[in-house]
C-alpha cells in the first residue's frame, strides 16, 4: 500500500494527530498505528481523537475505514466511545515510557551559595509589574508591530529610551541613532564586525575585565591589547594604532573605580585626533550609592563615542535587552545586521511602556535601596570579622573588590568552596597580556543571592576569609 501520513485537526474540540498508517490494508494500518500511539505514550489517557469523518478526510480514506479501526480498538479496549464525549483513549495501564534521570536539585559542582559578580537578584524580578507593562503594550500595539519592522528596533522603544538615557545618564540620544540589540555581547559582536570590515585589526581594552568579551573580539578577528593602569585608574592617552578602545568609564569592572576626568578628556581627545571610536560599556549605571551619579562618557563627544547599555543589571539578563547609541556614521552599517530583529518585539515594548509608565525608575529605586542595603551589611561584617580585609569599589554597582594579603587569594578561594561558598579570585579577571596586578583579592558580586539566602551567604563568606 501507498504510504499515508497525515496530521488530522478536528475542527472544533480535536487534536492534531499526526500518524503513518502503513500495513497490508488500510484498515489493519490505521489500527496498528493508533494502537502503536497509545502503546508507545504518545496519546495519553483521555485524549479526545478526532472524529472519524475529519481523520478520513485528512488521511484521504473512507469514514467508514476509520470508524471500523476505532470500533476494534474500543474491542480491545484501547480506546472508549461515549454519545456526546467522542472517541478518547482508554485509562488503562500501558507500559510506561523509560524513565528519565531525576536530576539533582542543583547541576553537579553547583555550590548552595554564590557571589559570582554579573547577575542582580533574579528572585527580585518585578513579575507583576512587567506582566501589566506587557499587557498595556499588546493592547495598544499596532498590527505592523508584528512584522519585520525596522532592523534597528520598535520605534517605541527607541523613543522611550532616548528619553530615559538623556534624563538619567546624560546620554545625547536621538532615536534615529539607537540600535537595539540583544544584549551587551550582541552589541560588541556587532561593532567588532564593522570594525573588522573598516580595516581595523587591534581593539584596546582595559588591564582587567571579561574574558568572554576578549575572546568575542577574537573570534571576529581582532587583537585585544590591554592597556596599562595604576591607582587612579586606566591610562588612556596612548592607545596605540587601536582602532577602538572599550571601557566601562562610569565604574570599571572589576576594580570598581570611575576613570578620572583628565583621562577622559584624554581618550576623548586621541579618538578625535585619529578617528577612533570609543565603546563605552555601562554596564551598572543606575546603581550609585555614595556619590553623584558619573554622568556618561558618550556625552564628551557623541560623534566617537558608542554608548552600550542593557536591562541585564537593572531587570534581567535573560530578557536579552540591550541598547547602542550610535555616532551617526555607524548606524547604517550596524543596522544593516538586523541588530534589533534580534530581540522579540513583545519584549520590546513591554520595556517601552516600562519605561514610559515609570515602573523602570520605581524598579531601580526600590532595587537600588535593596543593594545598599546589602552592601553595607557586606562592610559592615567585614570590619568585625576579617579587619585585615579591605574593602574597595563599594561606591557604586553591584560588585565589590575584598583586597587580601599577599598570595593568600587561591587558598581562601579553596575555603569558600569548602563553606559551600562560589567566589572568583581577582587574578580572574586579567588579561592574559597585562603587566603590572594590583595584588590578591576577591571579586564579591553581594548582588546576586536572593534574600533568602543573604544572610547564610555572608557567613559563609566570613567563615573563609584570613
Amino acid at each position: 500500500m501507498a504510504e499515508r501520513r497525515a496530521t488530522s485537526r478536528d475542527d472544533l474540540q480535536g487534536i492534531d494527530l499526526h500518524l503513518d498508517p502503513a500495513g497490508p490494508g488500510l484498515r489493519r494500518g490505521l489500527t496498528d498505528a493508533l494502537r502503536e500511539a497509545v502503546r508507545n505514550g504518545r496519546l495519553s489517557p483521555g485524549t479526545r481523537l478526532p472524529s472519524s469523518r475529519s481523520l478520513a478526510g485528512d488521511l484521504g480514506i473512507a469514514r467508514n475505514t476509520v470508524a471500523d479501526a476505532y470500533a476494534d480498538l474500543v474491542a480491545e479496549g484501547w480506546l472508549t466511545a461515549r454519545q456526546g464525549s467522542g472517541t478518547r483513549v482508554a485509562d488503562r495501564a500501558v507500559p510506561a515510557p523509560p524513565a528519565r534521570p531525576v536530576s539533582p536539585a542543583r547541576p553537579p559542582g553547583r555550590l548552595p551559595y554564590s557571589l559570582i559578580p554579573g547577575t542582580p537578584d533574579l528572585a527580585s524580578f518585578p513579575r507583576a509589574e512587567w506582566l501589566k507593562a506587557t499587557r498595556r503594550a499588546l493592547a495598544a500595539a499596532p498590527h505592523d508591530a508584528f512584522g519585520y519592522g525596522d532592523p534597528r528596533g520598535r520605534p517605541e522603544l527607541r523613543t522611550a529610551l532616548a528619553d530615559y538615557l538623556a534624563r538619567v545618564r546624560g546620554v545625547r540620544a536621538d532615536p534615529e541613532r539607537l540600535v537595539v540589540c540583544a544584549g551587551f555581547a550582541h552589541g560588541l559582536q556587532l561593532l567588532c564586525a564593522v570594525l573588522r570590515a573598516r580595516g581595523a585589526r587591534t581593539l584596546a581594552v582595559q588591564s582587567y575585565g571579561l574574558d568572554a568579551h576578549w575572546d568575542l573580539v577574537a573570534r571576529a578577528g581582532l587583537l585585544t591589547v590591554p592597556l596599562p593602569f595604576d591607582a587612579s585608574g586606566t591610562h588612556t592617552e596612548h592607545p596605540g594604532d587601536a582602532g577602538a578602545l572599550l571601557l566601562s568609564p562610569a565604574h570599571q569592572f572589576p576594580l570598581g573605580g570611575a576613570l578620572p576626568p583628565e583621562r577622559r578628556a584624554a581618550v576623548v581627545d586621541w579618538a578625535r585626533r585619529t578617528g577612533g571610536l570609543i565603546l563605552e560599556d555601562d554596564y551598572d549605571g543606575e546603581f550609585r550609592y555614595d556619590r553623584q551619579p558619573v554622568g556618561a562618557l558618550q556625552d564628551l563627544d557623541p560623534g566617537h563615542v558608542v554608548y552600550l547599555g542593557t536591562a541585564s543589571k537593572s531587570l534581567a539578563p535573560g530578557l536579552r535587552l540591550g541598547w547602542m547609541v550610535l555616532p551617526p556614521s555607524l548606524v547604517p552599517e550596524v543596522a544593516a545586521h538586523g541588530a534589533g530583529r534580534s530581540v522579540g518585539v513583545v519584549e520590546q515594548l513591554a520595556l517601552a511602556e516600562f519605561l514610559t509608565s515609570g515602573a523602570y525608575d520605581r524598579h531601580v529605586r526600590a532595587a537600588r535601596l535593596r543593594y545598599r542595603r546589602r552592601r553595607d551589611a557586606l562592610v559592615e561584617a567585614l570590619a568585625e570579622r576579617a579587619p585585615d580585609v579591605h574593602v574597595t569599589g563599594i561606591a557604586a554597582g553591584l560588585h565589590a573588590v575584598l583586597r587580601l594579603p599577599s598570595g593568600t587569594e587561591r587558598s581562601v578561594v579553596q575555603a569558600a568552596t569548602c563553606q559551600g561558598l562560589a567566589v572568583v579570585g581577582l587574578s580572574r579577571f586579567r588579561h592574559p597580556a597585562a603587566d603590572a596586578t594590583p595584588g590578591d583579592g576577591l571579586v564579591v558580586g553581594y548582588g546576586t543571592p536572593p534574600d533568602h539566602a543573604w544572610t547564610g551567604t555572608l557567613e559563609a563568606l566570613c567563615r573563609a576569609l584570613p
